[in-house]
């Protein structure tokens, strides 16, 4: 049985894939551990799950159209890579697997250095700046898409997205959720630390469509007039009021939004005249997605492999400023399963609604939910597993 080290950290979509990878391991008997930047999180995360785990500095590289890289972080990078040595010199491992991200990249360029056996799990569907300097000494390349742009497929073996494949019953989640066990329940989540973005701006298009009584009136004048204030231009109201009639009729809705610890407050304040609007700093993600019937995410692959291992239907709004665009690249791909409906950052304002009403219909939800399943990345762990001990050494 052999070592094997986790390069993984920065965002909760490469950490908690690396994390589930870890425990598969270890269920074969393998050692497991994270090696990240010193005081990131995860080095929490690393912790919260029993996981052994190395910090080591690590620097932020500009990526293309960013403009030259801060001398500082490059000399950090360097200094991680240094350290990574000296670890992994006297961990000796059987294999290093890179999760992508900056401060996976220390311990994987280190790996290569001393010829450890290195492999990659790429989870986007455009093949990202640390992975580009790792892949040419890459032993293999584990991918959570068919196609993913930038790798040669002769390198790619897909995988799927590793992901805490654990589920609770719907009813149990609602009650750790506190939340009611009739509305159809929203879920509204940014990632492991939020999005300022939908904090912003996904309360008031709800308030908009739903009143401060959350409720889905069927071709209701109120509803109606709540979409014609929100929806320009004039000539595509015919098309909101048609969506409106399609919807499901007075149904109560409930949203459950996790906002980050950051900026709950603000969300808070701003929604505390809505008892049908349930902020939150952090949830249990496990009984959040057990219980939501709609999600609006962003569209980092972590989240929408979540979505897709509990059937629920995304609405997603990419993060633009993601590492190569690569947001945008899953959220399309998801959609073109028809496991989600893609609405761009700009349009937000003028689709976002719309996008609420047509997939709150039972019918799209229950196509939505079929297409999600289809896509769910059950047994990827295992499968990731199987393609890391062929590699060890």
């Amino acid at each position: 049985m052999a070592l094997v080290v986790m390069a993984t950290g920065g965002t909760g979509g490469h950490i908690y894939p690396a994390v589930a990878t870890a425990h598969e391991l270890i269920a074969r008997g393998h050692a497991a551990m994270i090696l990240g930047q010193r005081g990131g999180m995860e080095e929490r995360i690393a912790a919260d799950h029993g996981l052994l785990f190395q910090g080591v500095e690590a620097g932020k590289l500009a990526r293309s159209g960013q403009g030259r890289p801060d001398p500082r972080e490059l000399i950090r990078a360097g200094q991680g890579i240094a350290q990574a040595r000296a670890v992994l010199s006297k961990l000796k491992p059987g294999a290093v697997v890179g999760y992508g991200g900056f401060a996976s990249l220390p311990g994987v360029l280190a790996a290569q250095s001393l010829r450890i056996p290195t492999v990659l799990h790429e989870q986007n569907a455009r093949l990202g700046l640390t992975q580009r300097l790792a892949v040419r000494r890459a032993r293999a390349v584990g991918t959570a898409y068919e196609r993913v742009l930038g790798l040669d497929p002769r390198k790619a073996t897909l995988v799927g997205m590793p992901v805490r494949e654990e589920r609770i019953d719907r009813l149990a989640a609602l009650g750790r959720l506190n939340l009611r066990t009739g509305p159809l329940t929203i879920l509204v989540m940014g990632g492991s630390q939020g999005s300022l973005f939908l904090n912003n701006n996904v309360p008031d298009t709800l308030r908009n469509i739903l009143g401060t009584e959350g409720l889905l009136e069927s071709g209701s004048a109120a509803t109606t007039a709540r979409i014609d204030l929100q929806f320009e231009p004039q000539g595509e109201r015919d098309l909101f009021r048609d969506l409106v009639s399609e919807a499901v009729g007075s149904e109560a809705i409930q949203v459950l939004h996790s906002t980050g610890p950051r900026w709950f407050p603000e969300v808070a304040s701003r929604v505390q005249d809505l008892d049908w609007y349930h902020a939150t700093g952090f949830v249990d993600a496990v009984a959040a997605w057990s219980a939501a019937d709609l999600a609006i995410t962003r569209a980092g692959t972590g989240t929408l492999a979540e979505a897709a291992f509990h059937g629920v239907p995304t609405i997603m709004v990419p993060l633009p400023e993601s590492a190569e665009n690569h947001q945008f690249h899953n959220a399309r791909m998801v959609q073109e399963a028809g496991a989600g409906t893609l609405v761009e950052q700009p349009r937000v304002n003028a689709e976002l609604g719309a996008a609420v009403l047509q997939c709150s219909s039972p019918a799209v939800r229950a196509e939505m939910r079929d297409a999600a399943l289809g896509r769910s990345p059950v047994g990827a762990a295992g499968r990731f597993a199987d393609l890391i001990e062929g590699k060890l050494r």
